[in-house]
């Protein structure tokens, strides 16, 4: 397996470029399903979970390819309506493939989803919200078989916010008859980007940035051209990135208001923040002090940040208190950095960080999960010594290339194969 090694102590500065967003393309991919067409995509990132997306694409029948800076995706008569276990463990998203299925074709087979291993993220709220819809539904063998004459508009109230049962939902709802409205829906930018191609294509749905979408179901949908929003998350890392090395980093192809609870709360510790149309810059700062933060769906502090900001209060004067809300395994990060002499101490969703300033120190780690992958690597960009991340395909999921985007501000980063 690649391993990452970090060697500490350079200060980065300069500017870097946002890739497009990951969890963004995912459901974007799987809208192209719902009809039959070539659709153009720009700003696809280059990533295993695009790769596993294309793979399980392909099986149900379209062809998905990058043709220079664009992203390909043909439709056409659809013969697979199972998603398979070996193409579906490798990720969440590939759930996402059963609102198109059942809502085009009246019928989906779909495996239980993988992905990274920080809780157990169950879907029976997309389960409950099509059985509203009107779909029969049935788990067998790790599969949930799903079967419908025709969706049908109604009323779904989730109790808690889920981000991949709304995309499922709004997927589905679409070409169901009548009007669907869902309430306490997802509002982070990666279903309004949904929300925005699904319109291109001939949806009718309103209330694109709010809590409560009215979905009117339309005949048919026709492909169109979409450009993919800048991955937030990724933005957020390479802010990151240069301020827990207390050097002065631009990031550039981004959304600020993507990103304003996570400035929030690096001003609050003491950094010095400026951002333009769309770019942030954080600038050099000798000293922080530790700040609580507690992670919360969109517009709150994103839980795919938490780890990152651990690292970061690692360094900090004082203590900072951070609560995971969303997920109740999501710091299998904390023995990691603990390994590299932070002190951390952490009781189920909230860990206290002890800051003290130049107090890591470079050894082997083991990458549990996607984000915990990027905030061993910030750790290592400030710990006495060499770090070497292990497991690093998890960080190849969700980051393009993020090695080589450090290494071009001066930090001393290399990947070993094998």
């Amino acid at each position: 397996m690649d391993r990452i090694i970090v060697q500490g102590g350079e200060v980065l500065n300069g500017q870097v470029h946002t890739s497009g967003s990951k969890n963004s393309a995912l459901p974007l991919l799987f809208a192209t399903l719902l009809c039959d067409g070539k659709f153009i995509f720009k700003n696809i990132p280059d990533l295993k979970d695009i790769d596993s997306t294309r793979e399980l694409l392909g099986h149900l029948g379209a062809i998905a390819a990058r043709d220079g800076d664009k992203y390909i995706v043909s439709v056409k008569d659809v013969r697979d309506h199972r998603a398979p276990y070996d193409l579906v463990r490798k990720m969440r998203a590939g759930i996402l493939c059963l609102g198109p299925l059942l809502a085009r074709y009246g019928e989906a087979i779909v495996s239980l989803p993988g992905g990274c291993a920080i809780g157990t993220r169950p879907i029976d709220k997309h389960l409950d919200a099509m059985k509203v819809l009107g779909a029969e539904l049935d788990i067998q063998d790790g599969y949930v078989h799903a079967k419908v004459k025709k969706l049908r508009g109604g009323n779904i109230v989730f109790d808690g916010v889920t981000v991949g049962g709304t995309e499922n939902v709004i997927m589905a709802a679409v070409l169901a008859e009548g009007e669907t409205i869902i309430e306490n829906a997802a509002k982070e930018p990666e279903v309004t980007d949904l929300v925005d191609l699904l319109n291109k294509m001939g949806a009718k749905i309103q209330g694109r940035t709010t809590s409560i979408l009215k979905i009117q179901g339309v005949e048919k949908l026709c492909p169109a051209e979409h450009t993919v929003i800048p991955d937030r998350i990724e933005a957020g890392t390479l802010l990151i990135a240069g301020a827990i090395t207390g050097g002065e980093v631009t990031v550039t192809n981004c959304v600020p208001q993507h990103l304003e609870a996570l400035t929030f709360k690096m001003r609050e510790s003491g950094f010095n923040i400026s951002s333009e149309a769309d770019t942030i810059t954080v600038h050099r700062c000798k000293g922080w002090n530790g700040t609580d933060v507690t992670t919360a769906p969109f517009p709150g502090f994103a839980t795919d940040l938490q780890a990152q900001f651990m690292a970061l209060m690692t360094q900090a004067e004082g203590t900072s208190i951070i609560t995971e809300s969303i997920f109740e395994n999501r710091f299998m990060h904390v023995q990691e950095l603990n390994r590299l002499n932070a002190n951390i101490a952490h009781r189920t969703q909230v860990a206290v960080v002890r800051g003290r300033k130049g107090g890591l120190k470079g050894a082997p780690v083991m990458a549990t999960d996607l984000r915990a992958s990027a905030s061993l690597i910030l750790a290592g960009l400030v710990a006495e010594g060499e770090t070497e991340v292990a497991r690093v395909y998890h960080l190849d999921r969700g980051y393009e290339r993020l090695e080589k985007k450090l290494e071009s501000l001066g930090a001393k980063v290399s990947r070993i194969r094998g």
